[in-house]
């Protein structure tokens, strides 16, 4: 008795289709799992065994062999257990056969036959409905993600026994659908706002340019002048995800298991703030299984560094291949990986190791030696993919004690949306350009052209800070959000004498 019903596995953060094929022979009892299943998917045989016995169905006293094609990759977790079950309860005839043909299955089982949350149901679903497939036969606490994707019947079930019911036409199941359009309706409502911070105009201003075009940004202050607060409410000025952007954001917290189940989607920016001690494998991802890391999970959001020089030297050299690329690449012997990691870096470190150096109201107890040393725990490759360096000076008693209220977020945001909207009709032609952070050399002569006044003006500031060839690209780039956030055509001398201001680390300040 052979039978064969279809499962779906993820690869990266996309999904591929798993046939599972069972074959029951009349011979010594046995169970045997093929295909290079893990070790949780050969646990699947207790599982699978105990949740059969325990629906009322009888386990078949016989020599069963599963088969998980394609055999060449390797399978893992436990969603194959009701794809399984469901295999062997075809294969011995307690299921109508009518359904399976069309039908994805994915679940863990409990020993009583009840069915648990798994995660990647929402690659699932996108690989189901490019493959054509009807239906989509899931736990109902994944049922939610899995709802989003439109011209697939995602229907969530309770236990083993629902599903072979629904399969052999005894019950009714009615397939969940949710609407996009209610998702998007509440999208953007930060609780943190820009209007909290007091005083630091300079300074929202920086953030303002960097997420207008997509920059990189480093801040550099004393304790308690406002880094971290100034960070955490970047997301809430970047423009709002769009579907595409959401998709594939949700796509990543669902195979790594952070999605909430109640949840079909992610409508806000992420913003991720791994402490100083993570590991490289933590940060970009890895592991025997390749599972994304803390940049992947800041796709299409922002990632925070607080204390950039504690973070280890190795871990943060890791990081220039996603600033560079857009991805991270992780290589095994047996399989290469690609995770999506397109985020908007924003660091802050003190500017010495007592923190007081800039700060004119406390003495630095620092040596000259002590800072080069402490500034020096940053590459220069890593500090040149940084495109904006401002500096946060401590805030004053008068602007901590005033009860005016600062610029909201929502007004911020308008002009950083306008600002994106005219250098997505610059790019449109470009596949790879979504704003002006992403222009490579070429665009940025073709984009960036600048007048005698000005070229004399960026001339004399590269000679006199020695800056290198990336950071005269990323003056332009800047240049280029500062001219679009003021609806100018052109780059103009104003907006260039902004950009060079910030570049702080470049200065002699620290590099003498």
């Amino acid at each position: 008795m052979l039978s064969k019903v279809f499962s779906s596995a993820t690869y990266g953060i996309d999904a591929y289709i798993v046939e599972v094929e069972t074959h029951c022979d009349a011979q010594l009892p046995s169970f045997t799992i093929v295909g290079l299943p893990d070790n949780a998917v050969k646990e699947s045989r207790e599982r699978v065994s105990a949740a059969i016995k325990n629906s009322s169905f009888e386990f078949p006293r016989k020599k069963i062999t599963v088969n998980l094609a394609p055999a060449d990759i390797k399978k893992e977790g436990s969603a194959f257990d009701l794809p399984i079950s469901i295999g062997l309860l075809s294969a011995t005839g307690f299921i109508n056969n009518n359904l399976l043909e069309d039908t994805i299955f994915l679940g863990e089982l409990s020993l009583d036959g009840s069915l648990k949350h798994v995660k990647g149901a929402l690659s699932v679903a996108v690989e189901t409905q490019r493959k054509g497939i009807r239906r989509l036969i899931l736990p109902n606490d994944s049922v939610k993600e899995a709802s989003i994707v439109e011209n697939v019947e995602v229907y969530g079930v309770n236990n083993l026994k629902e599903v072979v019911q629904f399969l052999n036409g005894e019950i009714n199941l009615t397939p969940v659908y949710t609407d996009k359009t209610e998702i998007f309706s509440d999208v953007n409502m930060y609780h943190l706002d820009f209007s909290d911070v007091k005083g630091q105009s300079n300074v929202k201003r920086a953030l303002e340019v960097a997420a207008a075009g997509g920059h990189n940004i480093i801040m550099i202050g004393p304790p308690g002048s406002g880094k971290t607060m100034l960070a955490k409410r970047i997301p809430s000025i970047l423009p709002p995800l769009n579907f595409e952007e959401a998709l594939e954001t949700t796509k990543i917290h669902s195979i790594a298991g952070l999605l909430p189940k109640e949840k079909a989607l992610i409508t806000e920016r992420p913003f991720r703030s791994p402490h100083h001690t993570v590991s490289d494998a933590a940060l970009i991802g890895g592991g025997s299984f390749p599972r994304p890391g803390e940049v992947s999970y800041a796709h299409h959001g922002v990632l925070f560094l607080d204390e950039l020089p504690e973070f280890k030297k190795n871990v943060l050299e890791v990081l220039r291949q996603p600033l560079e690329d857009s991805k991270v690449t992780i290589s095994r012997s047996k399989m290469s990986l690609e995770f999506p990691a397109n985020f908007m870096l924003a660091a802050a470190m003190n500017p010495c190791p007592c923190g007081f150096f800039t700060d004119p109201n406390k003495e630095c107890t620092c040596n000259t030696q002590q800072i080069q040393k402490y500034m020096s725990r940053i590459s220069g490759p890593l500090l040149d993919r940084i495109d904006i360096h401002i500096e946060v000076p401590a805030v004053k008693y008068k602007e901590l004690s005033s009860s005016e209220k600062g610029e909201t977020s929502v007004d911020i945001r308008k002009r950083v949306v306008e600002a994106r909207n005219v250098q997505l009709q610059r790019y449109k032609k470009y596949d790879h350009i979504f704003n002006n952070a992403d222009m490579g050399s070429k665009e940025v002569r073709e984009f960036c052209r600048i007048d005698n006044a000005g070229a004399e003006l960026l001339k004399m500031a590269m000679t006199k800070l020695g800056l290198s060839a990336r950071a005269y690209d990323r003056i332009l780039k800047v240049s280029r959000t500062i001219a679009d956030l003021e609806h100018a055509g052109n780059i103009l001398p104003q907006h260039l004498s902004e950009a060079i201001q910030y570049r702080s680390l470049d200065r002699e300040l620290w590099n003498h």
